[in-house]
């Protein structure tokens, strides 16, 4: 028995439930680390800092530490000289979640997905002719989870240099307004309790959630016109 379609496809959909509930767990958990030991964090020396995001970057990249969040921290403790590191560990997630994602093999999953639902064969021919763009425009995003958008590249038949290029342009307003948000707190614990305080924060995010829906919104636009 097919369990994708006797089930219209409940595995995937439980696997991302999971990625998607899981970083709130560690999120948490970070967060009341990072409190506690705020004082030992702030002595640490900077390659300290860079082995942590070596680290950090495979637990981006298997779902268990959200980037966006870690760039706060490190723009707090570590100001602008953060970015570099977290636009490293971006790439670097990325391109974990790439090769493992094909180390398991989605084409079952692609022709399992046009097979419960037939549309999806158009979409993913348009996603495939549009990568980059698409790609771009859904990591802009703040809203859309990093490890399932990153899965979601993979099963569609993305290429990795479209992944890495649309999704390392696509973050890098994220990362650089977490990063400024931390580097401006002046209390840990109100930082990671309210992420998005202040209205310029709220605006720029606004703007980066209409920019990525409008992008996408284009796409299924385009694909509609030409069918």
């Amino acid at each position: 028995m097919n369990p994708f379609s006797s089930s219209k496809l409940s595995f995937p959909v439980l696997v991302g439930i999971i990625l998607a509930t899981i970083p709130m767990l560690t999120t948490s958990l970070l967060t009341a680390w990072a409190i506690s030991y705020e004082d030992l964090l702030r002595t640490w020396p900077f390659y300290w800092w860079v082995l942590m995001s070596l680290g950090l970057t495979l637990t981006s990249a298997i779902a268990l530490t959200p980037p966006t969040f870690l760039a706060l921290v490190f723009g707090y403790f570590l100001s602008w000289s953060g970015l570099p590191l977290m636009i490293i560990l971006n790439i670097g997630a990325i391109s974990l979640v790439y090769f493992m994602a094909n180390f398991f093999n989605p084409e079952p999953i692609r022709r399992n997905l046009i097979e419960v639902y037939p549309v999806m064969n158009k979409l993913i021919k348009r996603f495939q002719e549009n990568q980059l763009r698409l790609i771009f425009f859904a990591k802009l995003s703040p809203v859309l989870p990093f490890a399932i958008t990153n899965i979601f590249f993979v099963v569609v038949g993305a290429r990795l240099k479209q992944v890495l290029l649309g999704g390392t342009l696509g973050m890098i307003p994220r990362t650089i307004l977490a990063i400024w948000a931390g580097s401006e707190a002046r209390d840990i614990r109100y930082l990671l309790d309210h992420p998005n305080e202040g209205l310029l924060n709220k605006i720029i995010i606004l703007i980066l959630i209409v920019g990525s829906t409008v992008g996408i919104g284009y796409f299924f636009k385009d694909r509609q016109t030409e069918s």
